[in-house]
C-alpha cells in the first residue's frame, strides 16, 4: 500500500522489539497502515549481540523477521534509518549513547517513539518528542511448562535428543524420558526466545547472566540455564524447579540442635552432594530466622531460594559478591544466607562478613561432612576457622545427617603426651553426643586433619608418622621405613650411608627436624631384609606422557607399597585413591626402573609391613 508523507511514523527502540510488544501491538491492530522505522543503531546492536551468541540478539532479530512477515497483512512499511553507531557510541552504550541515537531518529523523522523503557520514554518527552510507553503484558503459558508436573525436579532439553526429566524428591529421584521425538534446533530456539521475552516483560523474571554462549534466567521459581556454541557443542536448555518448600518443622531436628539454631549458631555451613536438598534446608532456615523477627538477606547467583517476602535476595553487584558485601554491611542484617560458596573470593567474603558480626549460613557442595570444613583450609587462617564456622550440617537425601560442632583449644593433640607439644587445636565433635572425632592442627609446616576416634583408627601420632615423617626422610633415602615406638617417638630406618647426613654436624640437622615435628626420632641402619616381599600384588602397567602407572586395585588405596626389581628395592610410595601407583618419569625411581628392569615381570609390588 502506498503511504503519503502524512502517514503515521513509528520509531521502535530496542526494548519494545526484544520483549515482543511491538509485534503484539501490530497483531492486536493497535499499529497498522503506518511506517515502522528501525534505527540503524538498534539493528546493529541486535546483530552484534547475536554474533556474540547472546540470546537477546537472536530474540530481537527474530522479532524483526516477524514484523516483516506481518507487513503486508497490516499495511506496514518497515525501514532502516539513521547512522551506524561509532566505536565511541558502542563504548558508551551503557551511559545512554545508543538511546540518544534512537531519539535522534524519531526527531529527524517527526515520528512517534514506541518504547517499553520508562527512562527512555521520559527523556523523549523532556526533549519534546512524542512517545508511547507500552507496558509489558505477558500472560501466555510458556512452552517449557508442559514438561513439568508436581514430581519434576528438572527438565533437560538438548538439540538432537529426546527430552528427559529428573522426577522424585531430593536424594531419591530417577531420570525419565518425556517422549521419543528428538528436539530440533528451531524448536529449542523458539523456547529460548520465549523465555527471554517473558523474563524481559514479566516482573517475576530476570536475566541473571548473559555471556557469549550462555544465559541464566530466573523465571518465578524456575532456574533456566541456556547454552549454545561455542560454549556447548549444541543448543541445550536446562530448567530446574524446586518441588518442596520445607520449614524446619518438616525435618527431624533434635531439641538441642533447634536451640543451637535459635540462640548460639552464628556461622552455619550446610553441605552435601548435588541434589541432596541443601538449598531447601537453607531456605527453611532463612524463613525460620525471619519468623523470629530477624533481618535476613541472601547472597545468590542466580536468585532461586524459596524464601518469604520479608527476605531480600541479593545477587552479585558489578560482578562480585565483595561489592554486595559492602552494601550488606550498610543495611545491618542479623543473618545472611550465602547460597553456593564456591570460589576463593566467596570463602573470603563469607569469612569477612562473619568476622564483622553478621550471622552467616553458607551452602557448599561436599561428598562428606569433613570435606566442607577442608574447603576453608588454605583460604583463611587455620586459627580463624572456629570463629567463622561453629556448626556444620551435612544433608543427605533431603534429611539432616551428620552435624559437627567446631571449637578452638590450646592443648596437646590426641595421641601425644608431652606438655611441650601443646598447640592450638581445632576440635571437631559430633554435635549430638559431643564425641571428639577429628582434630585440625599444624604439624611441621602443614595443616593436618587427624581422626581421633573409632576402633579402627590409629592415634594421631601414628597417622602422621605414616605420612609426614616418611615424606621428610624420603629426601635422604627413598626406601626409608618409619615405625611408631610410642605416642611421641618414632624410629626411622635408612641406609647406613645416609645416617650421617640426616644427623648432621653435632646433631644439628636431626635436632631441627625433631623441633619442627615436635617428636623424638631415633635414626638407625636399615636391615637389608626389611624389604623382603610379603606377597606380590598383581598389577597392570601403563604409561602416560609424564608418568609410569601401576594399577593394583582400589582396595589398596591409601596404603604404602614397596616396589622392587628382583631383590633390589627401588622406592616406597603411597597408593592413590583409585588404586594406582604413579611414578613421575623425571623421578629417580623411574630412572632406576628403566635401568634395571627389562620387562614387567621383573617388577614386584608388595604392601609395606606394619
Amino acid at each position: 500500500m502506498h503511504k503519503t508523507e502524512n502517514s503515521l511514523k513509528v520509531v521502535a527502540d530496542t526494548s519494545i522489539i526484544i520483549n515482543g510488544q511491538l509485534v503484539d501491538s501490530v497483531k492486536s491492530g493497535s499499529l497498522h497502515d503506518c511506517e515502522i522505522i528501525l534505527p540503524q543503531a538498534v539493528f546493529d546492536e541486535l546483530q552484534s549481540q547475536a554474533s556474540q551468541k547472546k540470546e537477546q540478539g537472536f530474540v530481537g532479530l527474530e522479532e524483526i523477521k516477524k514484523l516483516q512477515d506481518l507487513s503486508d497483512e497490516f499495511s506496514l512499511i518497515i525501514s532502516l534509518k539513521g547512522d551506524h553507531p561509532t566505536t565511541d557510541d558502542i563504548r558508551l552504550a551503557s551511559s545512554g549513547r545508543i538511546d540518544t541515537l534512537i531519539k535522534d531518529v524519531a526527531k529527524q523523522n517527526s515520528a512517534i517513539l514506541y518504547t517499553s523503557d520508562n527512562v527512555q520514554h521520559l527523556a523523549a518527552q523532556a526533549e519534546g518528542i512524542e512517545s508511547v510507553l507500552v507496558r509489558p503484558n505477558h500472560t501466555e503459558r510458556l512452552e517449557f511448562l508442559r514438561y513439568f508436573d508436581s514430581q519434576t525436579m528438572s527438565v533437560h532439553l538438548k538439540e538432537g535428543l529426546h527430552p528427559v526429566a529428573k522426577k522424585g524428591m531430593p536424594g531419591s529421584f530417577s531420570l525419565k524420558s518425556l517422549g521419543e521425538k528428538s528436539l530440533s534446533q528451531k524448536y529449542l530456539e523458539s523456547i529460548s526466545s520465549e523465555i527471554l521475552e517473558a523474563a524481559s516483560v514479566s516482573g517475576s523474571g530476570t536475566i541473571e547472566m548473559s555471556l557469549p554462549g550462555a544465559s541464566v534466567v530466573q523465571y518465578g521459581d524456575y532456574r533456566i540455564a541456556m547454552t549454545r556454541p561455542p560454549f556447548s557443542e549444541c543448543l541445550e536448555i536446562t530448567i530446574v524447579h524446586p518441588i518442596a518448600k520445607l520449614s524446619l518443622d518438616d525435618y527431624s531436628i533434635s531439641e538441642s540442635l533447634m536451640e543451637r539454631f535459635s540462640d548460639a549458631a552464628k556461622g552455619v555451613l550446610i553441605s552435601g552432594p548435588p541434589g541432596s536438598g541443601k538449598s531447601t534446608l537453607a531456605s527453611g532456615l532463612a524463613n525460620f530466622y525471619n519468623s523470629l523477627g530477624k533481618i535476613v538477606k541472601t547472597f545468590e547467583s542466580p536468585r532461586d531460594l524459596q524464601v518469604d517476602p520479608g527476605i531480600t535476595q541479593y545477587t552479585k553487584l558489578a560482578g562480585s559478591f565483595e561489592n554486595t558485601a559492602d552494601i550488606l554491611l550498610l543495611v545491618r542484617p542479623d543473618y545472611t544466607i550465602f547460597d553456593e560458596v564456591r570460589r576463593r573470593e566467596d570463602f573470603q567474603t563469607f569469612s569477612d562478613l562473619r568476622l564483622a558480626g553478621v550471622g552467616m549460613v553458607g551452602v557448599v557442595h561436599a561428598s562428606a561432612p569433613l570435606d566442607a570444613i577442608q574447603r576453608f583450609i588454605g583460604k583463611i587462617e587455620l586459627g580463624m576457622i572456629p570463629n567463622v564456622l561453629d556448626t556444620v550440617v551435612f544433608v543427605e537425601a533431603g534429611k539432616i545427617g551428620k552435624v559437627y560442632d567446631l571449637s578452638l583449644r590450646v592443648k596437646v593433640p590426641t595421641g601425644m603426651t608431652e606438655s611441650d607439644l601443646a598447640r592450638p587445636v581445632i576440635e571437631i565433635r559430633d554435635f549430638e553426643d559431643n564425641t571428639l572425632e577429628h582434630e585440625i592442627y599444624t604439624f611441621g609446616e602443614e595443616n593436618v586433619i587427624v581422626p581421633v576416634s573409632g576402633p579402627t583408627q590409629k592415634t594421631g601420632m601414628e597417622k602422621l608418622a605414616e605420612d609426614k615423617i616418611r615424606e621428610i626422610f624420603q629426601r635422604y633415602d627413598s626406601a626409608v621405613k618409619v615405625e611408631a615406638i610410642s605416642a611421641n617417638s618414632v624410629r626411622v630406618m635408612v641406609d647406613e650411608h645416609r645416617i650421617a647426613p640426616i644427623i648432621g654436624r653435632g646433631g644439628s640437622n636431626i635436632t631441627s627436624i625433631e623441633k619442627s615435628l615436635g617428636i623424638h626420632i631415633d635414626v638407625v641402619a636399615r636391615d637389608s631384609n626389611d624389604f623382603t616381599a610379603q606377597g606380590d600384588l598383581p598389577f597392570t602397567f601403563s604409561e602416560s606422557k609424564t608418568s609410569l602407572m601401576l594399577a593394583v586395585g582400589r582396595e589398596y588405596s591409601s596404603m604404602y607399597a614397596d616396589i622392587c626389581v628382583g631383590e633390589r628395592h627401588v622406592t616406597s610410595v603411597r597408593i592413590g585413591r583409585k588404586g594406582q601407583i604413579k611414578i613421575p618419569k623425571r623421578s629417580e625411581a623411574s630412572r632406576h626402573l628403566a635401568d634395571i628392569a627389562s620387562s614387567k615381570s621383573d617388577i614386584h609390588v608388595s604392601l609395606r609391613g606394619s
